[in-house]
């Protein structure tokens, strides 16, 4: 009341009125200013462009905004700030702000081997539009770094490095380094390894007789580290043909399987390099490797050029089994599709043994491996005579070098028949649901013959089955007394180490089958044809 009766005093009646309007048209023009100010603060955050790392770390562009006259501290988007705007749906395909920004980022992603990620996000402080400038704050947040070098030297029979980046082979120096700047080389755990790139480490002598080969991350900067001669596109692998190569079971489950699991993935785009290359061995298995690789296989050894590579395999997965891959978990394929790659490689035309019914006149196919040496047949002809009564088409056949023409010949075969040895090995050849039969001579094979064929076998959809000899049927007869240790415990012969063993049971004796007892095996086999 008292100010209306100041203004009555001071103003009459229509200047109040003139007054009041003012006033309001005063109130008007000072809201619209306010909000203009505060226009960036009331808009939706920036639009954010923001793209997934795929490196080491992420680099995140940060857009901050400070009071020059204030002297407000500059605040950085944290990590964890920035994964809850990712998860935001309402930052999801829109395009950033700041256009000179994302060309830069764009521009390092090329000159960096590793990936970067761009956003940005907006911190506002009070202050005026004169007073007020825009920072961009670069902000690194690390993720899991990718070793240059990552190498397997637990397995139980394999050891073996997997190198990534700028890899220099040096076959003079028996060296792969990987080349690397001061700031990407690792600065924990070892930095060099020494490897024998054959895939049977637990093996003294076998490793004796491969090549031992040293992996190292050394910096572009020294001088020391080998100059490329010669680059490849295709990723290498390093592998031995060393070790028991030359044995036929040997050939396979230490170098040709572990081989086909470890190459098999790049489809042919991958560089062999051989070292303690047996050029006899390298003619068995021509096919497998040209099956394998679409690029001639370099002999490292004899190599005077240093031959880099973008990525390099020293050494060969395995499995811990003989003759097997059947871990879904740790690898990519399985023995089926090793088996499928044998028909290619090899034209084997039978995927299916015969399926033997009642009535029908085709016979069945059985395959003699007689052997040559030791542990051979004495009657061969004998047991021959006895299949064909029962019903076989019968075939005696030794393996050679020629590993096509005696793939096809078993691949042809429904049951397969050998003492225990090398030759029993092409089992791999025969075709789905076929018979094995292993005979297993004195000296308590058991367990070896079910390592290297009776468990490999049923990974291949083989159906297995035994026949163990009498002490009667071993030709050691005509050399030891029954009494004798060798047949009362051969196990004792064995704790005398593997030569003592090796020398009696495997090189020592033959075997002469009692037809008559190991009629019923056949028989056997027989039967399971029906299934």
């Amino acid at each position: 009341m008292m100010y209306d009766s100041i203004l009555a005093r001071s103003f009459s009646r229509h200047e109040q009125k003139k007054l009041g309007y003012g006033a309001f048209l005063c109130c008007l023009f000072l809201s619209l200013c306010f909000c203009t100010v505060l226009k960036p603060s009331l808009n939706p955050l920036p639009a954010l462009n923001l793209q997934r790392s795929l490196g080491v770390r992420n680099k995140i562009l940060a857009l901050m905004e400070s009071n020059n006259e204030s002297n407000s501290s500059e605040h950085v988007v944290t990590t964890k700030v920035i994964d809850r705007i990712i998860k935001n749906e309402e930052f999801k395909n829109v395009s950033l702000i700041h256009e000179d920004e994302v060309e830069d980022s764009k521009q390092e992603q090329k000159d960096e081997s590793i990936a970067e990620s761009v956003t940005t996000s907006p911190i506002s402080s009070s202050g005026d539009d004169d007073d007020h400038e825009t920072k961009i704050v670069e902000v690194v947040t690390k993720t899991t770094s990718v070793e240059p070098i990552i190498c397997n030297v637990k397995q139980p029979r394999t050891e073996y490095c997997e190198v990534n980046g700028d890899a220099r082979v040096d076959g003079k120096s028996s060296s792969v380094t990987v080349a690397s700047s001061q700031l990407e080389m690792s600065s924990e755990g070892n930095s060099s390894w020494t490897i024998r790139t054959y895939a049977r480490k637990e093996d003294a002598t076998a490793m004796s007789h491969a090549r031992k080969w040293f992996v190292k991350q050394a910096s572009t900067d020294d001088p020391e580290t080998p100059q490329c001669s010669r680059n490849h596109n295709v990723p290498a692998i390093l592998f031995s043909s060393g070790g028991y190569t030359g044995n036929h079971f040997h050939d396979f489950t230490d170098v040709v399987i572990p081989l086909f699991i470890t190459s098999r993935k790049y489809k042919g785009e991958v560089q062999f390099l051989v070292t303690d290359i047996r050029p006899f061995w390298i003619e068995k298995f021509k096919a497998i490797l040209k099956g394998l690789s679409n690029y001639q296989f370099i002999d490292i050894d004899n190599e005077q050029e240093v031959h880099c590579f973008p990525s390099i395999t020293v050494g060969l997965i395995r499995h811990e089994k003989e003759l097997s891959i059947n871990d879904p978990s740790k690898y990519s394929h399985t023995m089926k599709d090793f088996r499928e790659f044998l028909r290619e490689t090899y034209s084997l035309k039978k995927s299916n043994a015969i399926r033997v019914k009642d009535g029908q006149r085709k016979k069945p196919r059985l395959l003699i491996i007689p052997r040559k040496r030791t542990r051979s047949f004495t009657n061969t002809g004998e047991i021959m005579r006895m299949a064909k009564r029962l019903g076989y088409k019968v075939s005696v056949a030794e393996g050679s070098s020629d590993v096509a023409k005696f793939a096809q010949l078993v691949n042809a075969c429904d049951v397969l028949m050998g003492v225990h040895g090398a030759g029993l090995t092409n089992i791999l050849f025969l075709p789905e649901n076929a018979v094995v039969i292993q005979i297993l001579p004195v000296g308590g094979f058991e367990w070896l013959a079910q390592t290297d064929f009776g468990e490999p076998s049923q990974d291949m959809n083989l159906k297995y089955l035994e026949y163990k000899i009498s002490n009667e049927e071993s030709t050691l007869i005509q050399q030891y007394p029954l009494d004798h240790a060798v047949f009362t415990d051969p196990y004792s012969i064995g704790k005398q180490g593997w030569e003592a063993f090796k020398s009696i049971f495997l090189d020592k004796q033959n075997v002469k089958l009692n037809v008559d007892r190991f009629k019923p095996t056949l028989l056997k086999a027989l039967e399971l044809l029906h299934h």
